[in-house]
């Protein structure tokens, strides 16, 4: 009795130690892939400048577009199919694999041995291959996470798993201007050494402790879920680029070729799927109504979020920083330092979060965070464009706060809620709604605030620089310029009007004062203000009419199904609370 005693006791010694080398492990691994997703975003400056390479300049704007937009896509497209991998091959091998990709790329990328344009695709090429290494790890790492853990405390592991994510995805903006003020090619190095020990660890400690289902891979599904998908989100990035004279392509009948096609390829991809013996996505899945309710708020979420981040970016680099005598090359550095409320809100409350809906269930926790995260929008909403820090702060914690609440709890209940066999793929799926809510908001609140802007800021802009003695012909021109150009000015760091007015040789022939004026910290922020308030009342109504959903759909998504959980051996209690 004494040595079986020993044994047992030897044995859950052994799970736990596991339990806590799986968490730390995956949770490296995903604030690893969230942080590159935005760590470039702050260095793009540097990283241009390095290949010389003018993003702004005419027929660039697309190398800048998708560096920003191509890892994101790319990880949209892929999760669900490295999770159904993981399914059939077993999760940590497909796991391990991506940290060695990762890995890889990251290397390459940071020895770029082309200029210009050439540069830049080297650039971008090496990113979709990084982005493939993220997906096979943020696909799986749920999963792993699941089989690892026991019913009653895997929202504490995927709280911290999630808070990973989402404080990589903040943390990068920081990080990125330190590291670009040493090097470019710094902000691809940090992911090196990480990615070696953590692949090597990975390989060392990691093991399958779910089911691997085998069978075969669903070509025609893969096909048509990648093309369709793909096509739609490439459709929404490219319709915010400027084309023809227009302010956007959204009246390019190629734009609307690429989304109709899309989403005829997903509506293809349904009927494929019901019929296929050993489908890519059980669509079964989605009668589980906490499965379904769970996924409709996180992507509902990611879209008010993903393009939350942009609008407070170009909020602050392109007005109230320079209002508040910060030089532009110098905003995106402390663009990410005023913007740590919103991770300091999410650090602390995703644990706690996950630890409360493992005690009282997912369904409350995640709801009162969806109240929270749009009373936050509201709360943006009624700010004066030249707002006191302090309530700024409040308002950011308050929303990093309602998504702590909500990640965690969200992802627990999705992933309790399937069969052990599906748990690769029910996590690429969620990763596949978020990936996708967070690449199609910036799509979509971009147009938004673009469509604001061109109808008021052409007049204000034109108005304003010939006031500061530029001709009528050339300050005419200017204003006629796609928005776009501004917005991407202010998110590199670049004052606009100097940008805009540097190549009609303008500036040189104007008195000194006027030079100073237009070229000083004040003059577009005071320009673009009223204009850029108005657009962000609409996409923060908007967001927060999709918090309002996302709440909505949290309430709504009741009791699961009582379902055999192959790693604890234990039934995962309803949740009818």
């Amino acid at each position: 009795m004494g040595t079986t005693g020993m044994g047992t006791t030897g044995t859950a010694s052994t799970t736990d130690r596991y339990q806590w080398v799986a968490l730390a492990n995956t949770t490296a691994a995903v604030f690893m892939s969230a942080l590159d997703g935005s760590i470039v975003i702050i260095a793009l400056p540097a990283i241009f400048t390095g290949i010389r390479l003018d993003p702004l300049a005419a027929g660039n704007i697309s190398y800048l577009l998708w560096m920003i937009m191509g890892y994101r896509l790319v990880q949209a497209v892929l999760v669900v199919t490295v999770g159904r991998l993981g399914d059939m091959y077993g999760r940590v091998r497909i796991y391990n694999a991506g940290f060695a990709v990762f890995t890889a790329a990251s290397v390459l990328l940071s020895f770029d041995p082309f200029v210009g344009g050439n540069g830049a695709l080297w650039l971008i090429g090496w990113r979709v291959l990084q982005a493939v290494g993220g997906s096979m790890l943020t696909a799986n790492s749920a999963a792993i996470l699941t089989d690892a853990f026991p019913a009653d405390r895997r929202g504490f592991a995927l709280g911290i798993n999630q808070v990973a994510g989402l404080a990589g995805m903040f943390i990068g903006l920081v990080a990125g201007g330190l590291l670009a003020a040493v090097d470019w090619r710094a902000v691809f190095w940090v992911n090196v050494p990480v990615g070696v020990f953590g692949t090597v660890w990975a390989y060392r400690t990691l093991r399958d402790t779910g089911r691997s289902g085998g069978g075969r891979i669903d070509w025609w599904g893969n096909a048509t879920f990648a093309l369709g998908l793909g096509a739609v989100l490439v459709a929404v990035t490219e319709g915010i680029q400027p084309s023809g004279g227009h302010t956007m392509s959204w009246t390019d009948p190629s734009v609307y070729g690429l989304l109709v096609g899309g989403v005829v390829l997903l509506a293809a991809f349904v009927v494929i799927e019901t019929r296929i013996a050993a489908p890519l996505i059980e669509l079964g899945l989605f009668r589980i109504r906490e499965f379904t309710a769970g996924n409709i708020a996180g992507f509902a979420v990611s879209v008010a979020r993903g393009g939350l981040q942009f609008m407070l970016i170009i909020w602050l680099q392109g007005i109230w920083l320079p209002l508040h005598g910060y030089d532009y090359a110098d905003t995106p550095l402390w663009a990410g330092i005023f913007l740590l409320p919103l991770t300091a809100g999410f650090l602390v409350s995703g644990p706690v979060a996950g630890t409360l809906s493992d005690r009282i269930g997912a369904r409350g926790v995640a709801t009162s965070g969806m109240v929270l995260f749009g009373a936050s929008f509201l709360g943006l909403m009624a700010l004066p464009v030249d707002f006191s820090y302090w309530a700024f702060a409040v308002l950011i914690a308050a929303n990093g706060i309602a998504s702590g609440m909500f990640g965690a709890p969200n992802s627990s209940s999705i992933m309790s809620s399937v069969p052990a066999s599906q748990r690769g793929v029910a996590s690429g799926m969620r990763s596949t709604f978020q990936n996708s809510g967070t690449a199609l908001s910036i799509g979509v609140f971009f147009s938004l605030m673009i469509a604001g802007l061109a109808s008021s800021l052409p007049q204000a802009l034109t108005s304003g620089l010939q006031q500061q003695g530029v001709p009528h012909a050339v300050a005419a021109q200017i204003g006629s310029l796609p928005p776009v150009s501004s917005l991407f000015a202010a998110v590199l760091g670049v004052n606009p009007v100097q940008n805009l007015l540097a190549p009609t040789g303008v500036l040189a022939a104007l008195p000194v004062a006027s030079r100073q004026v237009l070229t000083g910290r004040e003059f577009f922020p005071d320009v673009i203000s009223g204009p850029f308030h108005d657009g962000l009342v609409i996409v923060f109504a908007v967001a927060a009419g999709l918090a309002a959903i996302a709440g909505l759909a949290s309430l709504l998504r009741g009791g699961r199904a009582v379902l055999s959980d192959a790693v604890s051996h234990t039934p995962i209690e309803s949740e009818s609370r």
